[in-house]
Formats: structure tokens, C-alpha cells, sequence
């Protein structure tokens, strides 16, 4: 008989990174081609004050609820806007947020190849940072070293594959470097990126154990569920990063694997390890997901169009424990999980009966019987300057429409049903990230209250990104309340 299955409780990590803002995809094709476009961009890059006050940074860690977020007047961004009491530490009770500085310390620190260069003299800030973090260890500041002298970088920079490392001012720090003389996926760019998914993910479940939500010599399985590329020089992309994560989170008895579901995927591992769980197989599954750096500066050109910040200036990362049922966690029900499969229509609606309409119904429940549903919960401020549109809000009306169209509630109600089941956007754009799960850590918050009975994390993916199949895909969960 498979065992109740629980999500004992997740957590999240943010790093201010504008110095890396120039790395993101967007911007370095566009930088490529006009090299003149940096100073405009630079100027609307965000001090990290702003950051840390930034309204939708502060629900992502906890410091707010998405609901207090909806009674804030837009625009969010800037600190004069920022609500009384925005914490001067940049913690809220789900996760940090830390500054570029302790970002590359905490980078250099996880970098096992010496593939990432700093300056002595930045080494030297970033180590005098990092000692200051709750979470960073002693081992931690040591490994960051003494660093490079400047001729040394420089000498490097002058040869073929090597990036340059700024801060937000433009103050070169550092270097990173490729792996490999001709495997592009070891490139300085694609290894850059890893190490960033690597760290934030790291971070992320290094709070969740600090936080006491997670033993690491009791963690047995780690699944990471980002958008990275890991690979050598015949594997491409073949992983593993979950492992190289529970490495560094002290998770000494754990093994691990990458689940890859484009914007699915930590819904999807949370599946897998709550089957997992379920089957026996391990007691103990971690479910973590690092940030996109592809994915910083993604929507600039709407942003400096508009006179707006540069909102997409840091990197995300998410972390879950679920284990057997402790009689208090929030369940996780493997026998509601929603699926789009092969056979379904491709246009919203159907996608949302599939993973919405038809996994409730199994078990004799309406849409009204979950008090949230978390979507694709995008930033709207930062997708609507590029034309994208408030994804969340979209997903909302649509979902209140078919409640409507079920009779469950009037028409004239579908706002209401928006306002009292939904949230207004507030995650990073990098897919995966977005996606669902940074309600999370709230979810469990209102479930173990009771505040909550059930909550629905709708996921949804673009296949047709990898140009292998012309099909959208989508995966949900349904999680309640403990009743013992």
C-alpha cells in the first residue's frame, strides 16, 4: 500500500546580479551587435536597496503575502515606493536575498575547477561579505581564496574564451573561463550559467536546512529541476546537477538526478518524489531548481522603452523536502495529479480542463473547493513594457471562466473568483522559476494554519521551444491540509 506523502516545507533564494545582466541572451546577442547600447542599459540597472524593496522580490521570500501584494498600487518598483518596515538584511521567512558581491563569493566558493577568476582586491570584499552571511560557513570564505592579480586576469582576458566579470558600476572583478577548447558546452558561457544555477539552488536548500526544515544527513535523494545545461564534452546537457547540489548543501548520505520539463520541471520532480516517497524507494526526496542566467535582461528593450528599471536583474532559486506523512505537512495527493497528456488539444482551455477540471473531478471536487490556484506567476511589471501581457491574471480569467462555464459560479462573478483564488505575478521570468512553485513556501504556510484546505500548482511548458515536437505540455498537484 503506498504511504501518504507530505511536503514538509520549501524555501527560496534570490541574488541581486545586474554586473551579470550583460550575459543574459537578449542582451548579449543585442550587445554584439550594438556595442553602444550598454551605457543606456547600465543606467537602468537597479542599486541593491531597490532590490531588496521591490515589492514582488519581498512575497518571492516571504516578507509579504501575494495578497498584500494586490492592495499595492503600481508600479512597484523604486525605493521611495518601498512599504514601511522593508528589512535591512534582505531576509524574509522563506529565503535571502543577497548582493552581487556575496553572489560571486558564494559562485567562486562552489566552483570545484578554478574556472572563475577574482581580483585579490575583490576577493578580499567578497570574503569579508560572505563572513557576514548567516549561511555562508567558514569553509565557504576560505574557498573563495586570495584571488588573481590584475595583470593575471588581464592577461587572460586577452586570450580567446574568456568572460569578463563587472559589478553593477562596471568595476571589473574577475573572469571566468572555458573549459575546453572547442566543446561549445564548455564554454565560458554555458559553464557561467551552470555554476549560477548550481549556487542559487545551493542556497535555496542550504535554508531550508538552516531553517529546520530539512536534515542533511537524513536527505537521501536530491532532484534538481532547473533549465540548465550540464554536460561534458559528449553529453551535452546529460546532468547532474542534483547531486553537485547536495554536495555542497552537506547532504553527505544523498545521491541524485535532474528532472528536465522546460517549465514543468520542479512540478514535475515534486511528482517524481513524492512517487518516490510513496513507492518506499527513499524516505526523503529534496526538490531544488536554480536560476536561468540566459534569462536576466530578457525583457529590456520594453523596460528602457518605458522609463522603467531593468526588472529582471536576479537570479532565483527554490528548494522542497517531502517525506511520509508526519501528520502535520501539507499532503501531497499523487492520486490528483493533473496532466496534459499527448492526445489533448493544444489551445489554453483544453490545457486547463486537463490539469485543472479533470484531476479534481476524480476526486468528486469542483474548482471551488481550492482556495489557490498558483500559475505561470511572471512578474507583470516586467512582461508587460515587452508587450507580453500579465500572464498570471490571464491564466486566472481563464480558469474563472471555466468555473462559469461549469455553473459554479456566475459570470458577473469571474472577478471576484480572479481576485479571491488567484495572485497578481510576482516571480522572476525564468520559466521553471515562475512557474507554479514560489507559491510554494506560502502554500504550506496557509495549509499547516488551516487557513488553506487546498491548494493547486499548475504548471505549464513549451515544448515546441526545442524544436523537437510542435506540442505544449502541462503538469499540476493538488496539496491539503493535514487533517491527521
Amino acid at each position: 500500500m503506498a504511504r501518504r506523502v507530505v511536503v514538509r516545507g520549501a524555501r527560496t533564494f534570490l541574488a541581486h546580479a545586474p554586473g551579470l545582466v550583460r550575459y543574459g541572451s537578449k542582451p548579449a546577442r543585442d550587445l554584439a551587435r550594438h556595442e553602444d547600447l550598454w551605457p543606456a542599459l547600465a543606467a537602468r540597472l537597479r542599486p541593491f536597496a531597490a532590490a531588496a524593496a521591490y515589492p514582488p522580490h519581498r512575497v518571492f521570500l516571504g516578507a509579504l503575502h501575494p495578497d498584500d501584494l494586490a492592495r499595492i498600487p503600481r508600479p512597484w518598483f523604486g525605493v521611495e515606493r518601498a512599504p514601511a518596515g522593508a528589512p535591512d538584511d534582505a531576509r524574509g521567512p522563506h529565503g535571502y536575498l543577497v548582493p552581487e558581491e556575496a553572489l560571486y563569493g558564494l559562485m567562486k566558493a562552489d566552483d570545484e575547477f578554478d574556472l572563475l577568476w577574482l581580483t585579490e582586491s575583490f576577493a578580499a570584499q567578497a570574503r569579508a561579505r560572505l563572513s557576514l552571511h548567516p549561511l555562508a560557513e567558514p569553509a565557504d570564505v576560505e574557498r573563495v581564496g586570495q584571488g588573481k592579480p590584475e595583470r593575471a586576469i588581464a592577461a587572460r582576458l586577452g586570450e580567446p574564451g574568456a568572460l569578463p566579470l563587472f559589478l553593477r558600476d562596471g568595476r571589473l572583478v574577475g573572469c571566468m573561463q572555458r573549459a575546453h577548447e572547442e566543446d561549445p558546452s564548455l564554454a565560458a558561457d554555458v559553464l557561467l550559467e551552470n555554476l549560477a544555477t548550481k549556487t542559487t539552488a545551493g542556497m535555496a536548500l542550504r535554508t531550508l536546512v538552516a531553517d529546520g526544515l530539512a536534515e542533511p544527513a537524513t536527505v537521501e535523494y536530491v532532484l534538481n529541476a532547473g533549465e540548465e545545461a550540464v554536460g561534458d564534452r559528449y553529453q551535452r546537457g546529460g546532468g547532474n546537477l542534483g547531486k553537485a547540489v547536495a554536495e555542497r548543501a552537506g547532504c553527505l548520505d544523498a545521491s541524485g538526478a535532474d528532472v528536465k520539463a522546460f517549465c514543468c520541471g520542479p512540478v514535475a520532480a515534486l511528482v517524481v518524489a513524492g512517487a518516490l516517497v510513496a513507492a518506499g524507494v527513499f524516505d526523503r526526496v529534496a526538490v531544488v531548481a536554480g536560476a536561468s542566467l540566459a534569462k536576466l535582461g530578457m525583457k529590456y528593450h520594453g523596460h528602457l522603452a518605458t522609463g522603467h528599471p531593468v526588472i529582471e536583474d536576479v537570479l532565483a532559486g527554490i528548494a522542497a523536502l517531502v517525506t511520509r506523512d508526519d501528520g502535520r505537512s501539507p499532503v501531497l495527493r499523487l492520486d490528483a495529479v493533473g496532466r496534459h497528456p499527448v492526445a489533448a488539444a493544444g489551445s489554453q482551455q483544453a490545457i486547463l480542463e486537463a490539469l485543472a477540471v479533470k484531476p479534481l473531478e476524480g476526486l468528486g471536487l469542483r474548482l471551488g473547493d481550492v482556495d489557490k490556484f498558483a500559475t505561470e506567476l511572471h512578474n507583470p511589471e516586467a512582461t508587460e513594457p515587452a508587450g507580453s501581457g500579465d500572464v498570471p491574471r490571464l491564466n486566472y480569467r481563464m480558469l474563472a471562466a471555466l468555473a462559469a462555464g461549469r455553473k459554479e459560479i456566475a459570470r458577473d462573478e469571474i472577478e471576484a473568483w480572479v481576485a479571491a483564488r488567484g495572485m497578481p505575478g510576482f516571480a522572476p521570468t525564468q520559466g521553471h522559476i515562475a512557474s507554479a512553485v514560489p507559491f510554494l513556501a506560502h502554500a504550506v504556510d496557509g495549509l499547516v494554519a488551516r487557513r488553506l484546505r487546498r491548494v493547486m500548482l499548475l504548471a505549464k511548458g513549451s515544448l515546441f521551444l526545442g524544436r523537437m515536437t510542435q506540442m505544449s505540455d502541462g503538469l499540476s498537484l493538488l496539496l491539503e491540509a493535514n487533517e491527521g
